[in-house]
């Protein structure tokens, strides 16, 4: 958590890579207490604007939660703090987090899909918040760290093959 701007609004940052394992028995238990336990922080914390940054990378499929989990929590939101929520922004998205904002973007608000915001580097995501009051768990700036390395070595590999370069160029 940390906070912006001149009325220091809260920055909640939500780590998925810390959920627990879907092969937990509990876990349905697990997780509906772990959602009232972040409702009631967001309540209490949130007076004014807020924003959520949900940190998506170095999440193994088996601990992102379910689109049934999803669904339920953006239903039981209050309408304040729906309407006091800024932005959500979403950084490493995987495919399967994009596949479900859109499958599910015609049950949602319009109001509230245009608060969603895809951001693939921490680099774009320090663009866009002040990141001296938010917290990146060290596993994360790993991931990033590696995505981009892999990213500028996919690119120097397409700039050096004669054939990718020239399709680049058209």
């Amino acid at each position: 958590t940390g906070y912006y701007g001149d009325g220091l609004n809260a920055i909640i940052v939500f780590t998925a890579c810390f959920l627990p394992d879907s092969s937990r028995t509990d876990y349905n238990y697990v997780m509906e207490n772990l959602f009232l336990y972040v409702i009631s922080t967001l309540e209490l914390m949130v007076a004014e604007d807020y924003m959520i940054v949900y940190l998506n990378g170095a999440t193994p499929r088996r601990r992102m939660p379910g689109f049934g989990w999803m669904k339920k929590c953006y239903q039981m939101i209050d309408r304040r703090l729906r309407k006091n929520l800024k932005s959500f922004i979403i950084v490493h998205p995987s495919w399967f987090i994009r596949t479900i904002l859109a499958v599910t973007r015609p049950f949602i608000s319009s109001k509230f899909s245009s608060k969603i915001q895809y951001v693939n580097t921490l680099a774009e995501l320090q663009e866009m918040i002040p990141m001296e009051y938010v917290h990146i768990p060290d596993s994360i700036v790993k991931y990033d760290e590696e995505k981009c390395i892999k990213r500028r070595m996919r690119t120097s590999c397409l700039s050096n093959d004669p054939e990718m370069a020239s399709v680049e160029q058209e």
